[in-house]
């Protein structure tokens, strides 16, 4: 098991900034958290949980072309975080943003691969 937990959402008006962090720590079996890949999805209401940006245990990132060039995924081994530097927001970035870990070398956006999810931390963008 790997305790994950997000924070830093909030509310923004449309063309500003925000910034989430993720905590992913140690598992139970030992394996560290620099072995994972790791990535960002998002759910709102009454559609499906999409994958935003994911990244390697090498910090290779791949995004979702709906946020390609506005958001940057990036991860601090040595503080076993993750973190979504979202800029330029837009009213249908407005989700619950999740963090979720899987003992991958790649890094993936399908939610299906992924073994470990945080509670989640709401986004909402205004116009």
């Amino acid at each position: 098991q790997v305790e994950v937990q997000e924070s830093g959402g909030g509310s923004v008006q449309a063309g500003g900034s925000l910034r989430l962090s993720c905590e992913a720590g140690k598992s139970t079996d030992g394996t560290t958290y620099n072995s994972y890949s790791l990535a960002w999805f998002r759910q709102a209401p009454g559609k499906e949980r999409e994958g935003v940006a994911s990244i390697d245990r090498e910090s290779k990132p791949i995004y979702a072309d709906s946020v390609k060039g506005r958001f940057t995924i990036s991860r601090d081994n040595a503080k076993s975080r993750l973190y979504l530097q979202m800029d330029s927001l837009k009213p249908e970035d407005t989700a619950m943003y999740y963090c979720a870990v899987v003992q991958s070398p790649v890094a993936i956006l399908d939610a299906g691969w992924f073994s470990y999810w945080g509670q989640g931390t709401q986004v909402t963008v205004s116009s």
